[in-house]
């Protein structure tokens, strides 16, 4: 069988019991389980499946929670997907605003923009730099990404933005490299800008492009406390810088990374003025610094 009929097999499990995903949560972490809703989620309408170790381990627990015979879901699962996630054919990509916190306004903003090529560029290298200001303000974050194409025609990256202060001023984006501005959805709401970079010129099979962009913001800057890069198709590598002011430094920094169906990871960093972290061959999911001020 394959993940589609694990779904099924779950989705009628769950059904039959009649209890939320809220109560199996809960039940699971009583046997010493811990599995996310989003998790969860997922399994029931086959967006992913149980294939990491620990995954694996609560199916069994929750055929318990379930009330079915042993077995009836593990071998629902089917063989293990094929590996190397950082191609950019990974089977069962997670929706494009799968990992944002309001996905509904995130694809009614995509909706206006040409996300056709979006799979079609596999995703070698990003580089991201967040530079905070003296005010603990968001200043500007710079990306470099480097993509190779797996067709004849990319010809474009489409960026997505979201403040999480959304009475505040959208940034402004501006082209650096290889690309320039095409059609821009700013949604100040929403605190959602939508951006196509347009390469300068289509891409054939095979050919990398690399580019730059950076995002201003405007005063008064938005408070800074995190930033996240979500990663709906992976990426081999993934290095994120953030710049605080010496002279106003953080009292503690961490990572904070998640794939799509494990669980958060929380990484204490020391803190700098410049702290960084780097990761290889990951994703679908999110990754990112946060921060804690002094009182």
């Amino acid at each position: 069988m394959g993940e589609r009929e694990f779904a099924d097999v779950l989705r009628e499990a769950i059904q039959a019991r009649g209890l939320g995903l809220g109560r199996i949560q809960e039940r699971l972490r009583a046997r010493g389980v811990s599995v996310s809703l989003a998790t969860l989620s997922y399994w029931q309408s086959g967006r992913s499946r149980p294939e990491r170790r620990d995954s694996l381990a609560a199916v069994g627990l929750l055929e318990e929670v379930l009330e079915v015979p042993a077995g009836t879901l593990s071998a629902s699962i089917g063989p293990p997907r094929r590996r190397g996630r950082w191609l950019s054919t990974v089977p069962d990509r997670p929706g494009l605003a799968t990992y944002w916190p309001r996905p509904g306004a995130v694809e009614e903003a995509v909706s206006e923009v040409d996300i056709r090529w979006d799979e079609r560029l596999t995703r070698i290298s990003q580089h991201d730099r967040v530079i905070v200001g003296p005010d603990r303000g968001e200043r500007s974050y710079h990306s470099r990404q480097v993509l190779r194409a797996e067709a004849d025609g990319p010809d474009r990256w489409v960026v997505i933005m979201h403040l999480d202060e959304h009475d505040r001023p959208l940034p402004e984006i501006r082209t650096l490299r290889h690309c320039r501005l095409g059609r821009t959805v700013r949604r100040p709401a929403d605190g959602l800008l939508v951006a196509e970079l347009l390469f300068d010129r289509p891409l054939r099979k095979g050919e990398t492009v690399i580019t730059e962009h950076e995002l201003v913001n405007v005063a008064p800057y938005p408070p800074a406390t995190n930033y996240e890069r979500k990663f709906r198709l992976p990426v081999r590598e993934f290095v994120l810088e953030v710049c605080f002011d010496p002279a106003e430094l953080p009292a503690a920094c961490a990572i904070v990374s998640q794939l799509d169906d494990a669980e958060e990871l929380v990484r204490a960093v020391e803190v700098a003025a410049e702290v960084h972290g780097v990761v290889l061959n990951f994703g679908p999911g999110r990754y990112g610094l946060q921060w804690t001020w002094p009182e």
